[in-house]
């Protein structure tokens, strides 16, 4: 079987698939350039690497010569599946040259998040075409499977739940950093969804229990001025307003005695995986897949959303409770080590592919004998 895996973005995360799953099929992987290097030290031999230039979204002109040329690579490939992660609004317009390829479609998020104004550059209608257009979808929670088969009226049938494959341990194992016990990581993209102001607003809370404790906030988005002016203590936060290296990620989660995701609205996270690489134990929000991803009371701490007072609750028993921290991170460990290991995944995503083949067939077989008038 040949696959074409194609993505916009997800780097990291198409490569340690496509060189799992390189393992069994033929794969195609159509990344952009500047986001595949840093990991292209990990891609497989075996796979089949085309690098692209990801012109910026409102360059008209590139953005239609990238996905022409994307498009002819995939017609010189010939696949027998075209697997896109997410879409993207500009290859999205050239599906239907696409259309004799099945398609099966990873949704990382099937709707804006509140406040990222970055994926609402792309208008949802456009982002659901795609949707409709795949034969079949796979997401990484519950949560994400509910929206797709209510809120965008898609046969649940054609929605499978596959876990986020994990990601980073590369950077998790050589070099030795020592924990900081009073050490707290938000870390990722910083936009009103992700909480963060309630962190912020739990700092008091925190420190004055744990005079310590420091919070370190790792990530770009929207204007951080605002979070600045909430901060009562603005000596208690280590601020990185910035892109983050991986380097620099490696560094931060070693040092980080726990991951907090404050999220006011979810669908999954690419975070609990990667603190789960790095032994460390989350306290997460319940909102949207979160749930699904933590494991309360063994992996770390679920609490209700917009509540400072829970969650300085949550993270001050962590910091306190050395072997607590080292129990939740080691189950976290071992969960994303069976659940969520890229062959585990690749396993899966496999059976979508088959499943997405033989629909097509028995499809294709119904017609000819509603043509033919043969039963």
């Amino acid at each position: 079987m040949r696959i074409a895996l194609i993505s916009f973005d997800f780097a990291e995360y198409c490569i340690r698939l496509a060189n799992a799953l390189g393992r069994k099929l033929e794969i195609a992987l159509l990344l952009p350039d500047m986001h595949a290097e840093p990991h292209l030290p990990i891609l497989d031999s075996a796979v089949k690497f085309q690098p692209f230039r990801k012109p910026r979204l409102r360059q008209v002109l590139q953005q239609v010569g990238m996905v022409s040329s994307l498009i002819k690579s995939v017609e010189r490939f010939d696949p027998d599946v075209v697997h896109v992660q997410q879409g993207y609004m500009w290859f999205n317009f050239g599906l239907p040259w696409l259309q004799r390829y099945p398609l099966v479609m990873t949704v990382h998020d099937p709707r804006h998040h509140i406040g990222d104004k970055s994926s609402q550059k792309t208008p949802q209608l456009i982002m659901d075409f795609g949707f409709h257009r795949a034969d079949q979808i796979i997401v990484h929670a519950k949560e994400m499977r509910k929206i797709l088969i209510e809120g965008c009226h898609i046969s649940s049938q054609r929605v499978h739940v596959i876990p986020h494959i994990k990601i980073g341990h590369d950077l998790a194992y050589g070099q030795q950093q020592e924990e900081e016990e009073c050490l707290i990581l938000f870390f990722g993209r910083i936009w009103e969804y992700k909480g963060l102001e309630y962190l912020i607003r739990a700092e008091p809370l925190i420190t004055s229990r744990v005079p310590k404790a420091r919070i370190v906030i790792a990530g770009q988005g929207e204007d951080f001025d605002r979070y600045r002016r909430m901060m009562v203590h603005p000596e208690s936060f280590i601020v990185y307003n910035e892109y983050i290296s991986d380097g620099a990620l490696s560094d931060l989660f070693r040092r980080a005695a726990v991951v907090v995701l404050p999220y006011i609205e979810a669908t999954q996270s690419g975070v609990i995986p990667l603190a789960y690489t790095f032994r460390k134990p989350v306290v997460a929000t319940t909102v949207g897949g979160l749930p699904e991803m933590v494991e309360h009371g063994r992996t770390g701490y679920l609490v209700p959303p917009r509540n400072p007072l829970v969650l300085a609750k949550a993270i001050v028993r962590l910091l306190k409770d050395k072997q607590l921290r080292r129990q939740f991170g080691m189950n976290g460990h071992r969960k994303i080590d069976t659940e969520c290991s890229p062959d585990a995944v690749a396993e899966k995503t496999l059976r979508v592919y088959y499943q997405t083949l033989a629909d097509l067939n028995r499809a294709e077989n119904c017609t000819v004998t509603r043509a033919t008038g043969w039963q």
